[in-house]
């Protein structure tokens, strides 16, 4: 096995200049990163950066918690965050909590115990104890909280302008002439979610539209069991709503399922909107009518600035941060 002072024999470089490239802890000319960065490849050498963390208490490494990584969005979101912890020579562990508070818990801790200098969290959306971002925060863990924002809690976060985003996509519903918009919710105890049915609500306000609350239809982020929620209320008998606008990509998918069910067409018999791109969006016959979150900058955003609290401190006032989001009109909202 390559030793680092073999690496430093390759390079013609000193071992103090090899470790300085490797742990980033003091700046090296160019020239001298590129030779070491050679040797290390020709050598195929590989430090050890857990007996390194003991020493230094500096592991360069990231850990970001997730909900599912089977929604397209967060894939995206862990790209960004990826690319900006690169970019600073740190590594990116990504894990799944299932939507599950006590999951989530339960990653914490392990996070912690890989010695993870800050954390990326989408907080769960079942019940999760607010201690528990104080908890590793205080351990002198920096937090960044991205896309759900978490109630009470100062901790710096980033995610879309979610009212604004949500009534962008109902006034494009609007103006294309749909008046009984029924809207598709995740569950509310996520305050995103309660954002994006605030902006809803504000589109009809200002369109002068009468709010029908038989047309907000609160779901979870389930497909099959949106689709079950959407199909009873698509067939029960009371007037149809003439467009649905949904406000994540798995009630999207769901919604989608249940128009299929009932037999319906979009948009010749029902149009269509939801926030979030679907990841098979390609596929779907019409196309669907989007609003799309910087799923990437958010990451990215989210990773610069637990960055700059690994290396700044924590001493300054939390950054609250939300990015805007675009429509992409298609064919799934076309006026009728």
């Amino acid at each position: 096995m390559p030793s680092i002072k073999k690496v430093a024999e390759v390079a013609g470089v000193s071992v103090g200049t090899v470790s300085h490239v490797i742990t980033g802890s003091v700046n090296v000319s160019e020239p001298l990163r590129l030779k070491v960065q050679a040797a290390i490849r020709k050598l195929n050498y590989h430090p050890n950066h857990v007996a390194r963390s003991l020493k230094t208490s500096r592991t360069r490494t990231l850990g970001i918690i997730v909900p599912d990584l089977t929604i397209p969005f967060f894939p995206r979101v862990i790209r960004g965050a990826e690319t900006a912890a690169r970019k600073r020579d740190y590594s990116l562990i990504a894990v799944n909590s299932d939507d599950d508070g006590e999951r989530q818990k339960d990653l914490l801790s392990l996070l912690r115990s890989q010695r993870v200098e800050g954390i990326l969290l989408v907080v769960a959306a079942a019940p999760t104890p607010l201690n528990q971002i104080s908890l590793i925060i205080d351990a002198g863990i920096p937090v960044v909280c991205l896309d759900r924002i978490p109630d009470r809690v100062p901790v710096d976060t980033v995610s879309v302008e979610d009212l604004d985003a949500a009534e962008m996509g109902v006034n494009h519903l609007l103006e294309m002439g749909y008046r009984r918009i029924a809207l598709v919710t995740g569950p509310v105890a996520l305050k995103n979610e309660r954002r994006r049915l605030q902006g809803y609500r504000q589109a009809l306000q200002r369109a002068g539209v009468p709010e029908d609350e038989k047309l907000i239809w609160t779901g979870n982020l389930r497909p099959a069991d949106v689709a079950a929620l959407c199909r009873v209320r698509l067939s029960n008998g009371v007037p149809r709503p003439d467009a649905v606008f949904s406000t994540n990509g798995p009630t999207a998918l769901g919604t989608l399922r249940a128009f299929r069910d009932c037999g319906l067409r979009t948009p010749e018999d029902i149009g269509f909107a939801t926030f979030d791109e679907l990841n098979v969006d390609d596929l779907f016959s019409p196309s669907i009518t989007t609003v799309v979150q910087p799923a990437y900058d958010i990451g990215y955003r989210a990773a610069e600035i637990l960055l700059d609290r690994i290396h700044e401190g924590c001493d300054s006032a939390t950054t609250t941060l939300r990015l805007p989001a675009h429509l992409e009109v298609r064919a799934s909202s076309r006026g009728h």
